[in-house]
């Protein structure tokens, strides 16, 4: 039975214009809706002209009807701008969408500008995975679905986010770099001020004027379910086995000015390493987060590429290795130089000088036939910087009594800062050495505190308890004097800002060698903004009093040099 037209259209019926169709209108496009694109009567049929398309066999391309080779020349520059462009993805997608002649909306239509904004899910949206295609696993141009948070690459009649929206029914999305969000699969741009907490959460920016205040002002936030948390304490998400590295990245996401360069500075130019940190940071002391905690999944997926799998996901490793390896990379990816001082925060924050004296210790027979061991008169005095200060703890006893069975033996971190007073000497092989540090310390230390040793048989731990205080260590007895830096005799106090501890876990294991242990790493940060102390294990934050930090079996320590002179009131 052949068609026939309706007598009235039925917009002279309603008397209103209807909102397009979620269906693209794709291909063959019949004359009445040509006609409509070009402005004539719908009631009367047209036909398109002649060259509607065209062939150019020159181009060896179908050619579009009144396209001009200024159109051309402007596609083919967008073809060759580089994809790592957001605004050369978007018009990528564009230039896509025109090609195959699809009829898609530059604007919402009247009265329907918050259409679909319902259907956003804000509870299933997560933006702390790496972003990659669901599908095909390409980190160019993704988008990501604000119905189901999955994301997908593109928003062109040929990408995975068009066919997502056309089979499931999800319209809304977001690009990830660009914070746009679209309509799919019309394919226009929303503009509501309703999307803004979710551009927030996608990349959080804190004014200036806000972190400035993160450590002087107590500020509590509530995530979408109503649950309170502390912006800066939050937990961070155990994936596998990242227990070591979660720890080291919450220390240095509380040391000021690393956390203040990292959350105001501009580092889109930067590598993806320094990027990654960054956002990490800043979603770490996020005062509108969704929820109350943090992945670092993007973070440590570049890591294992970068370390060639050697600090990942799925295999425990040392929180003092992951660290030095760390600094490093993350100065020469901010440019910092290899033979100059201090080109980069990381070495402005914790680079200091170090004086080695050696001397050459020699075996001689005497006339009985004995060795005796002589050191040589020639000292050879070396300058050497570093970022992190080893100490070394004594050898915890092999064999006790009766009565001292359960006693765990302790040390003060004085005894073991001794090292670096210039004259304690220790042997190295066939050299005695003896350790100074040098004027002007850093405005951070790092201590790693050397419990494992690892032999041809078995790596050994040492469980000796290490006592310090938590505020006001004098480090100028460790320091060689020099009168045009820092005055004799006056002290120079260092605070405790983070204290990452370890705790041997014992686990069943049914082999000859008996039960096993396993490592948990946790650490222990100052909340300047309340003069307490909390306590992070994974997704586990607890308050913790300040008497006992010193409990544990403390293993990389952070501590802040104090400005001006006097001792600082408070507790502790």
């Amino acid at each position: 039975m052949p068609k026939r037209q309706a007598e009235e259209s039925l917009e002279d019926v309603v008397h209103t214009t209807s909102p397009s169709s979620k269906k693209a209108r794709v291909g063959d496009n019949d004359s009445r809706d040509y006609g409509h694109r070009n402005g004539l009567n719908s009631s009367i049929p047209h036909h398109p002209p002649e060259g509607h398309q065209r062939n150019d066999m020159r181009n060896g391309r179908i050619q579009l009807n009144g396209e001009k080779p200024e159109e051309e020349s402007q596609r083919d520059q967008i073809r060759r701008a580089p994809s790592s462009s957001p605004q050369a993805e978007e018009a990528m997608d564009e230039d896509q969408s025109a090609y195959f002649t699809v009829s898609r909306q530059a604007a919402p239509t009247e009265g329907y500008s918050d259409l679909y904004l319902d259907t956003i899910d804000r509870a299933v949206l997560d933006f702390d995975f790496e972003k990659l295609c669901s599908v095909s696993l390409s980190n160019i141009n993704v988008y990501a679905c604000l119905v189901c948070g999955k994301y997908y690459q593109g928003r062109g009649p040929k990408s995975h986010a068009y066919f997502h929206a056309l089979e499931i029914g999800h319209q809304v999305y977001v690009n990830m770099q660009t914070k746009k969000v679209y309509v799919l699969p019309e394919g226009y741009e929303v503009k509501s001020k309703s999307l803004e907490d979710i551009k927030f959460v996608v990349d959080p920016r804190l004014p200036k004027e806000d972190v400035m205040m993160l450590d002087k002002v107590a500020k509590d936030a509530w995530d979408l379910s109503g649950k309170k948390y502390r912006p800066g304490f939050v937990g961070m998400n155990n994936i596998k086995e990242n227990d070591y590295f979660n720890a080291v990245i919450q220390a240095l996401a509380h040391i000021p000015p690393l956390r203040n360069f990292f959350m105001l500075e501009d580092l889109s130019s930067k590598s993806e390493l320094v990027q990654r940190f960054s956002i990490l940071v800043r979603k770490i002391w996020n005062t509108r987060a969704f929820k109350t905690h943090v992945s670092p999944h993007e973070l440590i997926q570049q890591v294992s590429r970068q370390s060639n799998k050697k600090y990942d996901l799925l295999h425990q490793s040392d929180p003092v290795e992951f660290l030095s390896w760390f600094l490093g990379n993350m100065h020469l990816a901010l440019g910092g130089s290899k033979t100059k001082p201090g080109t980069s925060i990381i070495h402005r924050v914790f680079q200091g000088r170090l004086k080695i004296e050696s001397q050459q210790i020699t075996a001689k027979a005497d006339a009985g036939d004995r060795l005796r061991f002589e050191e040589a008169a020639e000292v050879i005095v070396e300058t050497m910087r570093y970022l992190i200060l080893t100490l070394d703890l004594p050898a915890a006893p092999l064999f006790q009594d009766e009565i001292d069975r359960n006693i765990i033996p302790q040390i003060p971190l004085t005894s073991i800062l001794s090292k670096y007073d210039g004259r304690t000497a220790q042997e190295h092989l066939s050299m005695r050495k003896r350790y100074r540090l040098l004027h002007p310390l850093p405005p951070f230390l790092l201590f790693h505190v050397k419990r494992f040793s690892t032999n041809k048989f078995v790596s050994e731990r040492n469980p000796t308890i290490v006592t310090f205080p938590v505020r006001s260590l004098d480090m100028a007895p460790y320091v060689e004097p020099n009168p045009t830096l820092h005055p004799p005799g006056e002290p120079i106090w260092y605070d405790l800002v983070a204290n990452v501890t370890h705790e041997a876990v014992r686990t069943r294991d049914d082999s000859v060698e008996g039960e096993a242990e396993r490592k948990v790493w946790r650490v222990q940060m100052r909340d300047r903004a309340r003069d307490e102390w909390s306590q992070v294990q994974d997704l586990y934050v607890e308050s913790v009093a300040t008497e006992t930090l010193f409990t544990k079996e403390s293993y990389l320590m952070v501590w802040e040099r104090r400005k001006g002179g006097g001792k600082r009131k408070g507790r502790g």
